[in-house]
Protein backbone atom coordinates (compact mmCIF):
# COMPACT_ATOMS: atom_id res chain seq x y z
CA UNK A 1 0.00 0.00 0.00
CA UNK A 2 1.44 3.41 -1.00
CA UNK A 3 2.68 5.57 1.84
CA UNK A 4 2.62 8.79 -0.19
CA UNK A 5 -1.13 8.81 -0.82
CA UNK A 6 -1.47 12.23 0.82
CA UNK A 7 0.75 13.91 -1.78
CA UNK A 8 -2.04 14.00 -4.36
CA UNK A 9 -4.01 16.28 -1.99
CA UNK A 10 -1.21 18.81 -1.49
CA UNK A 11 -2.85 21.37 -3.77
CA UNK A 12 -5.82 23.74 -3.97
CA UNK A 13 -4.97 25.32 -0.63
CA UNK A 14 -7.40 27.58 1.20
CA UNK A 15 -5.33 30.46 2.59
CA UNK A 16 -5.70 34.05 3.69
CA UNK A 17 -5.68 34.95 -0.01
CA UNK A 18 -8.86 32.93 -0.64
CA UNK A 19 -10.69 34.27 2.43
CA UNK A 20 -13.51 36.69 1.61
CA UNK A 21 -15.15 39.47 3.59
CA UNK A 22 -18.49 38.03 4.70
CA UNK A 23 -19.87 39.88 7.72
CA UNK A 24 -23.61 40.59 7.33
CA UNK A 25 -23.69 38.89 3.94
CA UNK A 26 -26.72 36.70 3.37
CA UNK A 27 -25.70 33.10 4.00
CA UNK A 28 -27.17 29.67 3.50
CA UNK A 29 -26.26 27.41 6.40
CA UNK A 30 -25.06 23.85 6.04
CA UNK A 31 -25.13 23.42 9.81
CA UNK A 32 -27.23 20.58 11.13
CA UNK A 33 -27.14 16.80 10.98
CA UNK A 34 -24.23 15.30 9.02
CA UNK A 35 -23.53 11.62 8.58
CA UNK A 36 -20.13 10.70 10.01
CA UNK A 37 -17.66 7.94 10.76
CA UNK A 38 -14.36 7.62 12.55
CA UNK A 39 -11.81 7.35 9.74
CA UNK A 40 -8.80 6.27 11.78
CA UNK A 41 -6.87 4.84 8.81
CA UNK A 42 -7.52 7.82 6.48
CA UNK A 43 -9.54 5.63 4.14
CA UNK A 44 -11.56 8.50 2.67
CA UNK A 45 -8.29 9.82 1.26
CA UNK A 46 -6.30 6.61 0.95
CA UNK A 47 -9.03 4.58 -0.75
CA UNK A 48 -10.91 7.41 -2.44
CA UNK A 49 -14.29 6.95 -0.77
CA UNK A 50 -15.33 10.29 -2.26
CA UNK A 51 -15.32 8.65 -5.74
CA UNK A 52 -18.38 6.62 -4.66
CA UNK A 53 -17.38 3.64 -6.75
CA UNK A 54 -20.31 1.23 -6.48
CA UNK A 55 -19.92 -0.54 -9.89
CA UNK A 56 -17.02 -1.78 -11.97
CA UNK A 57 -16.38 -1.00 -15.66
CA UNK A 58 -18.82 -3.74 -16.70
CA UNK A 59 -21.59 -2.34 -14.51
CA UNK A 60 -21.35 -5.06 -11.91
CA UNK A 61 -21.87 -4.25 -8.24
CA UNK A 62 -18.64 -4.12 -6.20
CA UNK A 63 -18.09 -4.14 -2.41
CA UNK A 64 -17.20 -0.91 -0.65
CA UNK A 65 -16.18 0.10 2.88
CA UNK A 66 -18.41 3.12 3.43
CA UNK A 67 -22.12 3.78 3.65
CA UNK A 68 -22.48 7.53 3.60
CA UNK A 69 -26.21 7.92 4.03
CA UNK A 70 -26.54 5.10 6.56
CA UNK A 71 -23.84 6.34 8.93
CA UNK A 72 -24.84 7.79 12.28
CA UNK A 73 -25.46 11.53 12.42
CA UNK A 74 -23.77 14.32 14.37
CA UNK A 75 -24.96 17.93 14.56
CA UNK A 76 -22.34 20.24 13.09
CA UNK A 77 -20.70 22.46 14.19
CA UNK A 78 -19.45 20.28 17.01
CA UNK A 79 -16.32 19.21 18.88
CA UNK A 80 -16.67 15.48 18.34
CA UNK A 81 -14.84 14.69 21.59
CA UNK A 82 -17.77 16.10 23.61
CA UNK A 83 -20.47 14.67 21.33
CA UNK A 84 -20.12 11.15 22.71
CA UNK A 85 -17.94 10.04 25.62
CA UNK A 86 -16.50 7.19 23.53
CA UNK A 87 -14.77 9.84 21.39
CA UNK A 88 -13.42 11.88 24.32
CA UNK A 89 -9.78 10.89 23.84
CA UNK A 90 -9.95 10.15 20.10
CA UNK A 91 -7.49 12.07 17.93
CA UNK A 92 -7.37 11.61 14.19
CA UNK A 93 -9.49 11.80 11.05
CA UNK A 94 -13.27 11.79 11.08
CA UNK A 95 -15.25 11.98 7.85
CA UNK A 96 -18.55 13.87 7.52
CA UNK A 97 -21.01 14.02 4.63
CA UNK A 98 -24.42 15.39 3.66
CA UNK A 99 -26.33 16.41 0.56
CA UNK A 100 -27.69 19.83 -0.36
CA UNK A 101 -29.58 21.40 -3.27
CA UNK A 102 -28.38 24.30 -5.38
CA UNK A 103 -30.31 26.55 -7.74
CA UNK A 104 -28.59 29.38 -9.55
CA UNK A 105 -30.22 32.72 -8.68
CA UNK A 106 -28.44 35.21 -10.92
CA UNK A 107 -26.21 35.27 -13.98
CA UNK A 108 -22.51 35.11 -13.18
CA UNK A 109 -22.99 34.42 -9.47
CA UNK A 110 -20.23 32.67 -7.53
CA UNK A 111 -20.84 30.28 -4.64
CA UNK A 112 -18.36 30.48 -1.80
CA UNK A 113 -18.07 27.76 0.84
CA UNK A 114 -16.93 29.18 4.18
CA UNK A 115 -16.00 26.94 7.11
CA UNK A 116 -15.38 28.74 10.40
CA UNK A 117 -12.79 26.30 11.75
CA UNK A 118 -11.76 22.64 11.51
CA UNK A 119 -9.09 21.10 13.69
CA UNK A 120 -6.52 20.64 12.15
CA UNK A 121 -6.34 19.46 8.54
CA UNK A 122 -9.49 19.78 6.48
CA UNK A 123 -9.99 18.10 3.09
CA UNK A 124 -13.15 18.99 1.15
CA UNK A 125 -14.79 17.06 -1.70
CA UNK A 126 -17.92 17.88 -3.69
CA UNK A 127 -19.60 15.57 -6.20
CA UNK A 128 -16.67 13.12 -6.39
CA UNK A 129 -14.14 15.90 -6.94
CA UNK A 130 -11.38 17.17 -4.67
CA UNK A 131 -12.00 20.82 -3.77
CA UNK A 132 -9.02 21.56 -1.55
CA UNK A 133 -7.15 21.56 1.73
CA UNK A 134 -6.86 23.92 4.69
CA UNK A 135 -4.27 23.83 7.48
CA UNK A 136 -4.82 25.44 10.87
CA UNK A 137 -7.32 24.49 13.53
CA UNK A 138 -8.74 27.86 14.56
CA UNK A 139 -9.11 30.18 11.58
CA UNK A 140 -11.82 30.39 8.90
CA UNK A 141 -11.30 29.48 5.25
CA UNK A 142 -13.14 29.74 1.95
CA UNK A 143 -13.37 27.81 -1.31
CA UNK A 144 -15.05 29.01 -4.51
CA UNK A 145 -17.14 25.91 -5.30
CA UNK A 146 -19.20 27.32 -8.20
CA UNK A 147 -17.77 24.98 -10.81
CA UNK A 148 -18.31 21.89 -8.65
CA UNK A 149 -22.05 22.33 -8.15
CA UNK A 150 -25.05 20.56 -9.64
CA UNK A 151 -28.74 20.63 -8.69
CA UNK A 152 -28.16 17.98 -6.00
CA UNK A 153 -24.76 17.86 -4.35
CA UNK A 154 -22.83 15.68 -1.96
CA UNK A 155 -20.22 17.39 0.18
CA UNK A 156 -17.61 15.44 2.16
CA UNK A 157 -15.43 17.02 4.83
CA UNK A 158 -12.60 15.08 6.41
CA UNK A 159 -11.42 16.67 9.68
CA UNK A 160 -8.09 15.38 11.00
CA UNK A 161 -7.12 16.40 14.55
CA UNK A 162 -3.88 14.41 14.61
CA UNK A 163 -1.13 16.22 16.54
CA UNK A 164 2.09 16.63 14.55
CA UNK A 165 5.43 18.26 15.34
CA UNK A 166 5.34 20.17 12.04
CA UNK A 167 2.02 21.85 12.84
CA UNK A 168 0.98 24.94 14.80
CA UNK A 169 0.41 24.08 17.55
CA UNK A 170 2.79 21.12 17.62
CA UNK A 171 2.20 17.72 19.23
CA UNK A 172 2.97 18.96 22.77
CA UNK A 173 0.61 21.59 24.21
CA UNK A 174 -1.03 22.36 27.54
CA UNK A 175 -4.70 22.22 26.51
CA UNK A 176 -7.17 19.68 25.15
CA UNK A 177 -6.95 18.79 21.46
CA UNK A 178 -10.60 19.07 20.47
CA UNK A 179 -11.32 17.73 16.99
CA UNK A 180 -14.03 18.23 14.42
CA UNK A 181 -15.84 20.84 12.37
CA UNK A 182 -16.63 23.09 15.32
CA UNK A 183 -17.65 26.40 13.73
CA UNK A 184 -20.29 27.29 11.12
CA UNK A 185 -20.43 25.80 7.63
CA UNK A 186 -21.98 28.31 5.22
CA UNK A 187 -22.62 29.02 1.55
CA UNK A 188 -22.35 32.62 0.35
CA UNK A 189 -23.68 33.84 -3.00
CA UNK A 190 -21.64 36.70 -4.45
CA UNK A 191 -21.68 38.43 -7.85
CA UNK A 192 -19.08 37.61 -10.49
CA UNK A 193 -16.91 40.49 -9.23
CA UNK A 194 -17.29 41.00 -5.51
CA UNK A 195 -15.74 42.75 -2.52
CA UNK A 196 -13.10 40.35 -1.31
CA UNK A 197 -11.79 42.45 1.58
CA UNK A 198 -13.02 45.57 3.35
CA UNK A 199 -11.10 47.34 6.13
CA UNK A 200 -12.05 50.42 8.10
CA UNK A 201 -10.48 52.01 11.18
CA UNK A 202 -9.56 55.29 12.80
CA UNK A 203 -6.42 56.68 11.17
CA UNK A 204 -3.57 56.58 13.74
CA UNK A 205 -2.21 59.91 14.96
CA UNK A 206 -5.03 61.91 13.35
CA UNK A 207 -6.32 63.48 16.55
CA UNK A 208 -9.29 61.09 16.22
CA UNK A 209 -10.47 63.06 13.19
CA UNK A 210 -9.75 60.84 10.18
CA UNK A 211 -10.93 57.41 9.08
CA UNK A 212 -8.93 55.02 6.89
CA UNK A 213 -10.83 52.67 4.59
CA UNK A 214 -9.64 50.18 1.97
CA UNK A 215 -11.38 47.82 -0.41
CA UNK A 216 -10.10 44.88 -2.46
CA UNK A 217 -12.11 43.27 -5.25
CA UNK A 218 -12.02 39.68 -6.42
CA UNK A 219 -10.63 40.75 -9.80
CA UNK A 220 -8.15 43.42 -10.86
CA UNK A 221 -10.70 45.79 -12.39
CA UNK A 222 -11.29 49.54 -12.12
CA UNK A 223 -14.33 51.13 -10.56
CA UNK A 224 -15.70 53.34 -7.81
CA UNK A 225 -16.74 52.17 -4.36
CA UNK A 226 -19.17 54.19 -2.24
CA UNK A 227 -18.92 54.24 1.54
CA UNK A 228 -21.73 55.47 3.78
CA UNK A 229 -21.99 55.94 7.54
CA UNK A 230 -25.39 57.56 7.86
CA UNK A 231 -25.12 58.47 11.54
CA UNK A 232 -21.96 60.48 10.81
CA UNK A 233 -23.31 61.95 7.58
CA UNK A 234 -20.51 60.21 5.67
CA UNK A 235 -20.83 59.53 1.95
CA UNK A 236 -17.46 59.02 0.31
CA UNK A 237 -16.34 57.71 -3.07
CA UNK A 238 -13.24 55.50 -3.30
CA UNK A 239 -11.41 55.14 -6.57
CA UNK A 240 -10.62 51.49 -7.28
CA UNK A 241 -7.68 50.76 -9.58
CA UNK A 242 -6.72 47.21 -10.56
CA UNK A 243 -9.05 45.86 -7.89
CA UNK A 244 -7.80 47.95 -4.97
CA UNK A 245 -8.82 51.28 -3.46
CA UNK A 246 -7.95 53.26 -0.33
CA UNK A 247 -9.12 56.55 1.14
CA UNK A 248 -8.51 58.70 4.23
CA UNK A 249 -11.30 61.16 5.00
CA UNK A 250 -12.31 63.56 7.76
CA UNK A 251 -14.83 62.41 10.38
CA UNK A 252 -15.42 62.88 14.09
CA UNK A 253 -16.95 59.66 15.43
CA UNK A 254 -17.81 59.09 19.06
CA UNK A 255 -14.90 56.98 20.27
CA UNK A 256 -15.40 53.33 21.21
CA UNK A 257 -14.23 52.21 24.66
CA UNK A 258 -15.11 49.43 27.14
CA UNK A 259 -17.15 51.98 29.10
CA UNK A 260 -18.93 53.27 25.98
CA UNK A 261 -18.86 50.65 23.19
CA UNK A 262 -20.34 52.84 20.47
CA UNK A 263 -20.81 51.10 17.09
CA UNK A 264 -21.75 52.62 13.72
CA UNK A 265 -23.56 50.96 10.83
CA UNK A 266 -21.23 51.06 7.82
CA UNK A 267 -22.08 50.18 4.23
CA UNK A 268 -19.84 49.88 1.17
CA UNK A 269 -21.02 49.25 -2.40
CA UNK A 270 -18.89 48.57 -5.44
CA UNK A 271 -20.08 47.52 -8.88
CA UNK A 272 -22.92 45.07 -8.14
CA UNK A 273 -21.79 44.07 -4.64
CA UNK A 274 -22.62 45.49 -1.21
CA UNK A 275 -21.11 44.75 2.20
CA UNK A 276 -21.94 46.00 5.69
CA UNK A 277 -20.45 46.08 9.16
CA UNK A 278 -20.98 47.49 12.65
CA UNK A 279 -17.76 49.28 13.56
CA UNK A 280 -16.34 51.05 16.57
CA UNK A 281 -13.67 53.70 16.10
CA UNK A 282 -10.86 53.98 18.65
CA UNK A 283 -7.13 54.51 18.71
CA UNK A 284 -4.70 52.20 20.50
CA UNK A 285 -0.99 52.98 20.56
CA UNK A 286 2.15 52.83 22.69
CA UNK A 287 3.95 55.88 24.08
CA UNK A 288 7.07 55.08 26.08
CA UNK A 289 5.95 52.60 28.72
CA UNK A 290 2.29 53.65 28.42
CA UNK A 291 -0.53 52.00 26.50
CA UNK A 292 -2.77 54.75 25.19
CA UNK A 293 -6.46 54.18 24.46
CA UNK A 294 -8.03 57.18 22.75
CA UNK A 295 -5.15 59.34 23.92
CA UNK A 296 -5.27 58.35 27.60
CA UNK A 297 -3.00 55.95 29.45
CA UNK A 298 -4.90 52.78 30.35
CA UNK A 299 -4.17 49.89 32.70
CA UNK A 300 -5.39 46.66 31.16
CA UNK A 301 -7.30 44.88 33.91
CA UNK A 302 -7.41 41.50 32.28
CA UNK A 303 -7.77 37.76 32.51
CA UNK A 304 -6.69 34.94 30.18
CA UNK A 305 -9.31 32.63 28.72
CA UNK A 306 -9.34 29.38 26.76
CA UNK A 307 -12.06 28.44 24.27
CA UNK A 308 -13.38 25.50 26.27
CA UNK A 309 -16.50 24.31 28.01
CA UNK A 310 -17.49 21.07 29.72
CA UNK A 311 -20.46 20.62 27.40
CA UNK A 312 -19.26 22.06 24.11
CA UNK A 313 -15.47 21.73 24.04
CA UNK A 314 -14.24 24.38 21.58
CA UNK A 315 -17.65 24.65 19.94
CA UNK A 316 -18.97 27.24 22.38
CA UNK A 317 -22.44 28.71 22.05
CA UNK A 318 -23.03 32.46 22.11
CA UNK A 319 -24.60 32.01 25.53
CA UNK A 320 -21.37 30.49 26.83
CA UNK A 321 -19.26 33.28 25.31
CA UNK A 322 -21.50 35.95 26.82
CA UNK A 323 -21.28 34.20 30.19
CA UNK A 324 -17.46 34.29 30.01
CA UNK A 325 -17.56 38.02 29.25
CA UNK A 326 -20.06 38.62 32.05
CA UNK A 327 -17.86 36.84 34.60
CA UNK A 328 -14.79 38.77 33.39
CA UNK A 329 -16.66 42.05 33.85
CA UNK A 330 -17.80 40.96 37.32
CA UNK A 331 -14.10 40.40 38.04
CA UNK A 332 -13.50 44.04 37.10
CA UNK A 333 -11.88 43.35 33.75
CA UNK A 334 -11.75 45.72 30.80
CA UNK A 335 -9.53 43.30 28.88
CA UNK A 336 -9.16 39.61 28.04
CA UNK A 337 -6.39 37.55 26.52
CA UNK A 338 -7.82 34.95 24.12
CA UNK A 339 -5.25 32.17 24.45
CA UNK A 340 -3.49 30.32 22.78
CA UNK A 341 -5.06 30.33 19.30
CA UNK A 342 -7.71 32.35 17.47
CA UNK A 343 -11.06 32.04 19.23
CA UNK A 344 -14.32 32.33 17.30
CA UNK A 345 -14.95 35.59 15.46
CA UNK A 346 -18.16 35.79 17.48
CA UNK A 347 -16.07 36.47 20.58
CA UNK A 348 -14.66 39.66 19.02
CA UNK A 349 -18.08 40.70 17.71
CA UNK A 350 -19.60 40.24 21.18
CA UNK A 351 -16.67 42.09 22.78
CA UNK A 352 -17.36 44.98 20.37
CA UNK A 353 -20.98 45.08 21.49
CA UNK A 354 -20.45 44.52 25.23
CA UNK A 355 -17.26 46.56 25.68
CA UNK A 356 -14.20 44.39 26.32
CA UNK A 357 -10.66 44.84 24.97
CA UNK A 358 -9.01 41.74 23.48
CA UNK A 359 -5.57 40.25 22.92
CA UNK A 360 -5.67 37.74 20.03
CA UNK A 361 -2.87 35.31 19.20
CA UNK A 362 -1.72 32.50 16.96
CA UNK A 363 -0.60 29.09 18.33
CA UNK A 364 3.17 29.54 18.03
CA UNK A 365 3.36 27.69 21.31
CA UNK A 366 6.38 26.33 23.19
CA UNK A 367 9.23 24.76 21.20
CA UNK A 368 7.86 24.27 17.69
CA UNK A 369 9.92 23.50 14.57
CA UNK A 370 11.27 27.04 14.17
CA UNK A 371 13.77 26.00 11.49
CA UNK A 372 11.06 24.70 9.13
CA UNK A 373 10.02 26.96 6.25
CA UNK A 374 6.75 25.04 5.92
CA UNK A 375 5.94 25.57 9.58
CA UNK A 376 6.67 29.28 9.27
CA UNK A 377 4.44 29.49 6.20
CA UNK A 378 1.66 27.81 8.19
CA UNK A 379 2.07 30.24 11.08
CA UNK A 380 2.15 33.29 8.83
CA UNK A 381 -1.00 32.16 7.05
CA UNK A 382 -2.86 31.63 10.33
CA UNK A 383 -1.80 35.12 11.42
CA UNK A 384 -2.98 36.64 8.14
CA UNK A 385 -6.32 34.83 8.35
CA UNK A 386 -6.80 36.12 11.90
CA UNK A 387 -5.93 39.72 11.00
CA UNK A 388 -8.14 39.73 7.90
CA UNK A 389 -11.01 38.26 9.91
CA UNK A 390 -10.91 40.68 12.85
CA UNK A 391 -9.32 43.85 11.46
CA UNK A 392 -12.57 45.82 11.80
CA UNK A 393 -13.15 44.82 15.43
CA UNK A 394 -12.52 47.77 17.79
CA UNK A 395 -12.26 45.37 20.74
CA UNK A 396 -9.11 43.74 19.35
CA UNK A 397 -6.14 45.88 20.42
CA UNK A 398 -3.15 43.48 20.33
CA UNK A 399 -1.93 40.87 17.86
CA UNK A 400 0.28 38.28 19.56
CA UNK A 401 2.73 36.17 17.57
CA UNK A 402 3.30 33.45 20.16
CA UNK A 403 3.69 32.15 23.69
CA UNK A 404 6.56 30.88 25.89
CA UNK A 405 9.22 30.09 23.32
CA UNK A 406 12.90 29.53 24.15
CA UNK A 407 15.15 32.35 22.89
CA UNK A 408 17.06 30.73 20.01
CA UNK A 409 18.29 32.13 16.69
CA UNK A 410 15.72 30.07 14.77
CA UNK A 411 12.92 31.25 17.03
CA UNK A 412 14.00 34.88 16.73
CA UNK A 413 13.93 34.71 12.93
CA UNK A 414 10.57 32.93 12.94
CA UNK A 415 8.75 35.20 15.40
CA UNK A 416 10.31 38.47 14.22
CA UNK A 417 9.08 37.50 10.76
CA UNK A 418 5.56 37.11 12.12
CA UNK A 419 5.82 40.43 13.97
CA UNK A 420 6.91 42.13 10.75
CA UNK A 421 3.98 40.53 8.91
CA UNK A 422 1.50 41.81 11.52
CA UNK A 423 2.95 45.33 11.37
CA UNK A 424 2.71 45.37 7.57
CA UNK A 425 -0.87 44.11 7.50
CA UNK A 426 -2.10 46.40 10.27
CA UNK A 427 -0.61 49.78 11.18
CA UNK A 428 -3.37 50.51 13.73
CA UNK A 429 -2.51 47.98 16.47
CA UNK A 430 0.52 47.06 18.59
CA UNK A 431 2.14 43.64 18.29
CA UNK A 432 3.22 41.53 21.25
CA UNK A 433 4.12 38.02 22.40
CA UNK A 434 4.07 36.21 25.73
CA UNK A 435 7.78 35.85 26.46
CA UNK A 436 9.82 34.10 29.12
CA UNK A 437 12.09 35.87 31.57
CA UNK A 438 15.83 35.25 31.64
CA UNK A 439 15.79 32.89 34.61
CA UNK A 440 19.57 32.97 35.09
CA UNK A 441 19.51 36.75 35.47
CA UNK A 442 15.98 36.94 36.92
CA UNK A 443 15.32 39.69 34.42
CA UNK A 444 12.88 40.62 31.66
CA UNK A 445 15.17 39.99 28.71
CA UNK A 446 14.33 38.58 25.29
CA UNK A 447 15.87 39.41 21.92
CA UNK A 448 12.39 39.43 20.42
CA UNK A 449 11.54 42.56 22.45
CA UNK A 450 12.92 44.96 19.83
CA UNK A 451 10.41 43.59 17.30
CA UNK A 452 7.45 44.05 19.67
CA UNK A 453 5.49 47.12 20.74
CA UNK A 454 4.40 45.60 24.07
CA UNK A 455 6.35 43.04 26.10
CA UNK A 456 4.30 40.15 27.43
CA UNK A 457 5.78 38.19 30.34
CA UNK A 458 4.69 34.85 31.78
CA UNK A 459 5.89 34.39 35.37
CA UNK A 460 4.67 31.96 38.01
CA UNK A 461 6.59 33.21 41.02
CA UNK A 462 4.94 31.84 44.14
CA UNK A 463 3.96 28.65 42.30
CA UNK A 464 6.54 27.03 39.98
CA UNK A 465 9.18 29.33 41.52
CA UNK A 466 8.11 29.26 45.19
CA UNK A 467 10.39 32.05 46.45
CA UNK A 468 8.32 35.26 46.42
CA UNK A 469 11.48 37.33 46.86
CA UNK A 470 12.25 36.65 43.21
CA UNK A 471 9.28 38.81 42.13
CA UNK A 472 10.37 42.28 43.31
CA UNK A 473 13.92 41.39 42.29
CA UNK A 474 12.71 40.52 38.78
CA UNK A 475 11.10 43.90 38.34
CA UNK A 476 14.02 45.75 39.93
CA UNK A 477 16.49 43.98 37.63
CA UNK A 478 14.48 44.97 34.56
CA UNK A 479 14.44 48.40 32.98
CA UNK A 480 12.24 47.98 29.90
CA UNK A 481 11.62 50.95 27.63
CA UNK A 482 8.27 49.53 26.49
CA UNK A 483 5.09 48.71 28.41
CA UNK A 484 4.91 45.27 30.03
CA UNK A 485 1.82 43.11 30.39
CA UNK A 486 2.05 40.21 32.84
CA UNK A 487 0.43 37.74 30.47
CA UNK A 488 0.44 34.83 32.93
CA UNK A 489 0.69 34.31 36.68
CA UNK A 490 -1.23 32.07 39.03
CA UNK A 491 -1.52 28.81 40.92
CA UNK A 492 -3.63 25.65 40.90
CA UNK A 493 -6.60 25.22 43.22
CA UNK A 494 -9.22 22.49 43.22
CA UNK A 495 -12.66 24.10 43.54
CA UNK A 496 -13.77 24.08 47.16
CA UNK A 497 -10.56 22.56 48.56
CA UNK A 498 -9.42 24.51 51.64
CA UNK A 499 -6.28 24.44 53.75
CA UNK A 500 -3.36 26.62 54.75
CA UNK A 501 -1.54 28.99 52.42
CA UNK A 502 1.23 26.36 52.23
CA UNK A 503 -1.08 23.54 51.13
CA UNK A 504 -0.57 23.34 47.37
CA UNK A 505 -3.77 22.96 45.39
CA UNK A 506 -6.02 24.67 47.92
CA UNK A 507 -7.98 27.82 47.29
CA UNK A 508 -6.16 29.39 50.24
CA UNK A 509 -2.75 28.80 48.64
CA UNK A 510 -3.94 30.17 45.29
CA UNK A 511 -5.41 33.27 46.94
CA UNK A 512 -2.16 33.83 48.83
CA UNK A 513 -0.18 33.74 45.56
CA UNK A 514 -2.52 36.37 44.11
CA UNK A 515 -2.22 38.57 47.20
CA UNK A 516 1.57 38.56 47.05
CA UNK A 517 1.57 39.11 43.27
CA UNK A 518 -0.76 42.12 43.17
CA UNK A 519 0.93 43.71 46.18
CA UNK A 520 4.17 43.79 44.18
CA UNK A 521 2.80 44.46 40.69
CA UNK A 522 0.88 47.59 41.72
CA UNK A 523 4.18 49.28 42.65
CA UNK A 524 5.83 48.78 39.23
CA UNK A 525 5.23 51.77 36.91
CA UNK A 526 6.11 50.07 33.62
CA UNK A 527 3.56 47.27 34.10
CA UNK A 528 0.48 48.42 32.22
CA UNK A 529 -1.71 45.36 32.39
CA UNK A 530 -2.09 41.76 33.44
CA UNK A 531 -3.98 38.67 32.32
CA UNK A 532 -3.58 36.08 35.10
CA UNK A 533 -3.89 32.42 34.22
CA UNK A 534 -6.86 31.79 33.93
CA UNK A 535 -10.61 32.60 34.07
CA UNK A 536 -11.84 29.01 34.48
CA UNK A 537 -10.41 25.50 34.80
CA UNK A 538 -10.07 23.75 31.43
CA UNK A 539 -9.45 20.23 30.18
CA UNK A 540 -5.81 19.19 29.78
CA UNK A 541 -4.63 15.56 29.35
CA UNK A 542 -1.15 16.25 30.73
CA UNK A 543 -2.58 17.26 34.15
CA UNK A 544 -3.01 13.92 35.92
CA UNK A 545 -2.60 14.54 39.66
CA UNK A 546 -5.33 13.79 42.18
CA UNK A 547 -6.09 17.50 42.39
CA UNK A 548 -5.99 18.18 38.65
CA UNK A 549 -7.96 15.15 37.37
CA UNK A 550 -7.17 16.00 33.72
CA UNK A 551 -7.89 19.71 34.19
CA UNK A 552 -5.62 22.70 34.51
CA UNK A 553 -6.85 24.00 37.88
CA UNK A 554 -5.44 27.51 37.71
CA UNK A 555 -8.87 28.90 36.95
CA UNK A 556 -10.47 31.48 39.20
CA UNK A 557 -13.79 29.77 38.43
CA UNK A 558 -14.73 26.09 38.24
CA UNK A 559 -15.15 24.43 34.82
CA UNK A 560 -18.95 24.66 35.02
CA UNK A 561 -18.67 28.40 35.90
CA UNK A 562 -20.71 27.84 39.10
CA UNK A 563 -18.02 28.24 41.78
CA UNK A 564 -15.75 31.24 42.27
CA UNK A 565 -12.51 30.47 44.10
CA UNK A 566 -11.05 32.75 46.79
CA UNK A 567 -8.49 34.19 44.36
CA UNK A 568 -11.32 35.53 42.21
CA UNK A 569 -12.23 37.96 44.97
CA UNK A 570 -8.57 38.91 45.60
CA UNK A 571 -8.16 39.92 41.97
CA UNK A 572 -11.57 41.60 41.86
CA UNK A 573 -10.71 43.74 44.88
CA UNK A 574 -7.39 44.72 43.29
CA UNK A 575 -9.01 45.71 39.98
CA UNK A 576 -11.74 47.66 41.76
CA UNK A 577 -9.09 49.58 43.72
CA UNK A 578 -7.48 50.87 40.51
CA UNK A 579 -8.41 54.18 38.96
CA UNK A 580 -10.82 53.48 36.13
Amino acid sequence: MRRDFLQQYEKNFATADTLIYDRFRKKESLNGEWHYTVDQYDCCLRDGWYNERYYDEEGKRVPYDFSFDEWDVMPLPCSFNTFDEKYLLYEGPMTFTRKFLYEKKSEGERMILKIGAVNYLCHVFINKKYVGLHRGGSTPFCFDITDYLKEENRIIIQADSTRRDSQLPMSNTDWFNYGGVYRDIELIRVPEIYVKDFKIALQPNSNFGKILVSVELSKAVDGVAELSIDELGVKEKITVKDGFGELVFDAKPELWSPESPKLYDVKLTCLSDEVKDKVGFREIRVSGTDIMLNGKSVFLRGISCHEDSVKSGKGLTDEERIENIRIAKELGCNYMRLAHYPHSERMAELADELGLLLWEEVPVYWDIDFASEATYKDGENQLKELIKRDYNRASVIVWSVGNENPDTDERLKFMSGLASCAHKMDTTRPVSAACLTNFAKNKIEDRLEKHLDIIGINEYIGWYSPDFNLLPALFENSKPEKPVIITELGADAYPGLRGTVDDKGTEDCQAHVYERQVETIKKIPYIKGMTPWILFDFRCPRRTSAIQKFYNRKGLVSPDRKHKKLAFFVLRDFYNSLEK
